[in-house]
């Protein structure tokens, strides 16, 4: 199989390659595509401050709930199962949504694009690590810079397209994204069926580092005894909280201190866009180093100039801070890059995943209604920028935490021994 794998490389995983990355595209574009819709949306459909707050939070609450569910669905049925009903579940809340008059359906509808969603974000890393074991960090940069690019094109367009046709159609043409998706995960889904070998692996994949191959039972994990699930947890939340403070706040924090409205607007996409150098960068360098919490303290020091400069001085070097606290966003990418460097095994990957993103995103959901709800109360954005410097140092604790070699896979139950038959297939970690 190595032998296979080292002349063939990509082969019989062209279709999985095309549909995670296609995937990752689709990710964050129905998200980022609404905001900018707004006022139209709330003339047509009736939002107000309220549901506004609501449709923010919807996010990183779903994403939450989803992120904790779906290791069980992967467990039960398969990735490439999961992830196709989860982009049929996107694609069909994309749809409808466009079709309603009202806030609360649109809202609604808006929780079952998320849910889909958030099934897929933690399918990728593990799908990462079934089919790409040998290139964990070369795809996974791609499909982390895709990401971003979604995220930075959709709110770019919006305007624009509502502009020339309508919001619906704004928001509904990101739809056909979500259904190229499908195309290569059928046919990749299609060929795994006809061509697995004899002993369970699929054509040019690599047995995964510790795996039992043959009759052996997956050992069960739990991840709620592990340091690193914790870590990982601990980690993303710390740096999720920011992100979200920043598309939520920035905007409105710009042009209360006097910048231009249009401006204001500007610098949130700018943030945005620096997300693809180091989304490119991170899963380049980070597995070279001994030590990850090396890059970790490189992106604290930029999250933290950015937090301090928008602070003490939003007039002056308004665009240098952003720049700084855009290029904190690394650390988001190291999130997702260590889902698969702390996991021995694509089961494993999935378990981490799910747990990570699940407490994390729930971590980060209440961190933009702190940040507003600190300032209404104290007049200051004082305190808000604390929570910020906050959610840095949760963010360096679940470093440390995850900074030691040591594998999601160590908090297994340890499974009845395996028939003599069995073997256990050991590589080289990439």
């Amino acid at each position: 199989m190595s032998i296979y794998l080292a002349k063939r490389p990509w082969a019989g995983r062209i279709g999985a390659l095309l549909g995670i990355m296609v995937m990752a595209v689709s990710l964050r574009s129905a998200v980022s595509v609404v905001p900018p819709l707004l006022n139209e949306l709330r003339g047509e459909l009736g939002f107000d401050a309220n549901t506004i707050g609501l449709l923010a939070m919807l996010p990183p609450l779903v994403f939450a709930i989803f992120g904790l569910l779906t290791p069980v669905l992967i467990r039960r049925f398969s990735l490439e199962k999961v992830l196709v009903a989860a982009v049929v579940l996107a694609l069909v809340g994309q749809l409808l949504r466009v079709t309603t008059d009202q806030v609360w359906p649109f809202l609604g509808l808006t929780a079952v694009i998320m849910a889909g969603y958030g099934i897929g974000n933690v399918v990728l890393p593990p799908l990462v690590k079934k089919y790409f074991p040998d290139r964990v960090g070369l795809v996974t940069a791609g499909y982390v810079t895709l990401l971003a690019v979604g995220t930075a094109i959709s709110p770019q367009l919006a305007v624009p397209v509502a502009e020339a046709t309508n919001w619906r159609v704004s928001m509904g043409m990101w739809a056909s994204v979500s259904l190229l998706v499908l195309l290569p995960w059928i046919m990749q889904f299609l060929r795994d069926r006809s061509q697995k070998n004899d002993v369970g692996h699929l054509p040019g994949q690599a047995p995964h580092p510790g795996q039992v191959v043959g009759k052996g039972a997956t050992p069960k994990l739990r991840p709620w005894r592990s340091p690193v699930a914790w870590g990982l947890a601990i980690f993303l939340a710390g740096n999720s909280a920011q992100t979200y403070v920043y598309f939520t706040w920035l905007p409105p924090y710009l042009s209360g201190e006097g910048v231009d409205t249009a401006a204001a607007g500007s610098a949130l996409a700018y943030f945005a866009i620096l997300g693809l150098p180091v989304s490119l960068l991170v899963p380049l360098w980070v597995p070279r180093l001994k030590n990850p919490i090396i890059a970790v303290c490189v992106f604290a020091v930029f999250w933290a100039t950015g937090h301090l400069g928008l602070y003490l001085a939003p007039l002056d070097g308004t665009w240098l801070w952003v720049t700084f606290a855009g290029l904190g966003q690394g650390t988001f990418a190291m999130a997702l890059l260590m889902v698969n460097l702390r996991s021995r095994t694509t089961h494993g990957s999935a378990v981490l995943s799910g747990f990570s993103q699940g407490l994390g995103y729930a971590g980060a959901g209440i961190a933009p209604l702190f940040f507003g709800t600190l300032h209404d109360v104290t007049g200051s954005w004082t305190a808000s920028f604390a929570t910020l410097g906050a959610c840095l140092l949760v963010m360096l604790t679940g470093a440390v935490m995850i900074n030691a070699k040591r594998y999601i896979e160590d908090s297994a139950a340890v499974p009845a021994a395996p028939p003599v038959t069995d073997y256990v297939v050991e590589l080289k970690e990439q």
